[in-house]
């Protein structure tokens, strides 16, 4: 696996990471650098906007509906790579910790490196993430082994 071409291509097809929508360089080189054979859970947190931001238009859909946009082929592709999804709920609160504001929480489990580069080098997911975006008025997005 050539980790710098691989990275070289996320950032181009994703961005930089700067906005805080996507992984930076580095966020993505930690991932990448990781045992490629250690399974990798995702702890992903959503806060939608009222209107979806698609590059300065609203598209005229809420944020919640343009998630769903990037859902409709984001679960189906991670099922097809082989990762599941261990829980999609509404986020409740924090129990221990100061407190924060999310609408969702999904926790998606991958068995190994590859995996996981599959969905984020799959044409049509790349596309949805617009979706994704556009819908996301902040993300926090947590790496955990297993």
């Amino acid at each position: 696996m050539n980790i710098e071409a691989i990275l070289d291509q996320l950032v181009g097809w994703y961005g930089d990471g700067s906005d805080g929508a996507v992984p930076s360089a580095d966020q993505w080189a930690h991932v990448l650098n990781r045992d490629p054979d250690q399974a990798l859970t995702l702890i992903n947190f959503f806060k939608f906007r009222e209107t979806a931001n698609y590059a300065g238009s609203s598209g005229g859909i809420s944020g919640s509906d343009a998630f769903d946009q990037y859902a409709a082929v984001s679960v189906p592709t991670m099922q097809r790579v082989g990762g599941k999804f261990l829980l999609v709920a509404p986020f409740e609160a924090a129990l221990i910790g100061a407190g924060e504001d999310w609408d969702l929480v999904a926790i998606g489990a991958y068995p190994n490196l590859q995996a996981f580069l599959d969905l984020y080098q799959d044409a049509a997911y790349r596309e949805a993430f617009t979706h994704r975006t556009a819908a996301c008025a902040a993300q926090k997005v947590l790496v955990a082994s297993g």
